[in-house]
């Protein structure tokens, strides 16, 4: 297994490309922005969605250059390169598109940034190596997953101040919210499991089970399911979350890392770092319904953002975003994202209008 760039949740210091070692828990969840998803020729089967031109601005965290990628949505190309904190890893943007969040693993914190002058005009202490991050629907509160200290920092937008520390289960690396607002989902690689975070009272509801090494998580439009992806497994876990049971596990190859739902709520994509694979996972059944390939071994795609319009797909080993046209799961275009000769790590991909 080859996998040697990314922090281990729990630790904190610049990753490094030369070291080999084997698969380590780590990884955040995507923030997604965007209406229904197009619908796909390949596909399971639905009404066809009206497909509108790209738009909006996707935003990349390049974990080992310390830096954000400003990509134009509408033409693929990187408009700024913003400076960073320490190892950017998740990053999420508010439902406005005026700033985006992202948790800086080896600084300690959330820098703010504002897309609108692409500088970061705040940062926010929280814990110790923070790497996923999850918006509420209104954008009001974000929480933050703490690696190493095994904790969720809650952040009030407004004055960007942290306002509960939620203790979880050990390492955990992704949270993604649920549409209703109602409950953040924690994925734990170090315990196996998925904390339920009451969004009202800041509390841990309950714990889920998920498979080894759980490193993202995503939740269903209707609420009513979470896919989790299992690195160490090599699979998906899907948990109803009326009963808190795994209802389905999907084996995916080697090194499932991220995991985000289309907008239209009828698949699961799934970047396999091992194979370069991206997998399409249909809602309803169950079973994958499309593998492509994304590049060749060492490639590893990470995490996922999906729009009506495209699929964005970070490359850590390539210093790649590859973006994928929804309808025939097509790699469309491929962009450099980054500014260091030495690598860069695209690791986080939000988009916003």
């Amino acid at each position: 297994m080859h996998f040697p760039w990314r922090t281990r949740a729990g630790t904190t210091g610049r990753p490094r490309r030369n070291a080999r070692r084997p698969v380590l828990a780590a990884g955040v969840g995507v923030a997604l922005l965007g209406s229904a998803l197009a619908a796909s020729s390949v596909g399971p089967a639905s009404a066809a969605a009206p497909s509108a031109g790209a738009s909006g601005h996707v935003y990349v965290t390049n974990q080992l250059s310390n830096t954000v990628s400003v990509i134009d949505a509408a033409t693929n190309k990187v408009t700024a390169t913003v400076p960073a904190g320490v190892a950017p890893e998740g990053i999420a943007v508010t439902p406005d598109g005026t700033h985006a969040y992202l948790a800086d693993n080896g600084s300690g914190q959330v820098s703010v940034l504002d897309t609108r002058t692409n500088k970061i005009v705040a940062t926010v202490p929280v814990g110790t190596s923070p790497s996923g991050v999850g918006l509420t629907p209104d954008g009001k509160t974000l929480y933050v997953t703490n690696g190493g200290s095994n904790t969720v920092s809650v952040l009030d937008t407004a004055t960007n101040r942290v306002t509960a520390t939620v203790p979880v289960g050990n390492s955990p690396v992704s949270v993604a919210v649920s549409r209703d607002g109602a409950a953040a989902y924690v994925a734990n690689s170090g315990s196996g499991t998925v904390s339920v975070i009451d969004t009202s009272t800041h509390r841990v509801l309950r714990v889920l089970p998920a498979g080894v090494s759980p490193v993202a998580v995503a939740v269903t439009m209707d609420g009513g399911s979470v896919y989790v992806a299992n690195e160490t497994a090599a699979s998906v876990s899907i948990l109803a979350t009326q009963t808190g049971t795994v209802t389905a596990t999907v084996p995916t190859g080697e090194g499932p890392f991220g995991v985000a739902i289309g907008p239209d709520g009828r698949s699961a994509y799934v970047a396999v770092l091992g194979p370069g694979n991206l997998s399409a996972i249909d809602t309803t059944s169950h079973h994958i319904w499309a593998t492509v390939n994304i590049g060749p071994p060492k490639t590893d795609p990470f995490n996922i953002a999906a729009t009506p319009n495209a699929l964005y797909v970070t490359n850590q080993g390539a210093d790649t975003v590859a973006v994928l046209d929804p309808k025939t799961l097509t790699v469309t275009a491929t962009i450099n994202v980054g500014t260091s000769p030495y690598g860069n790590g695209p690791y986080g991909v939000a988009v916003g209008p």
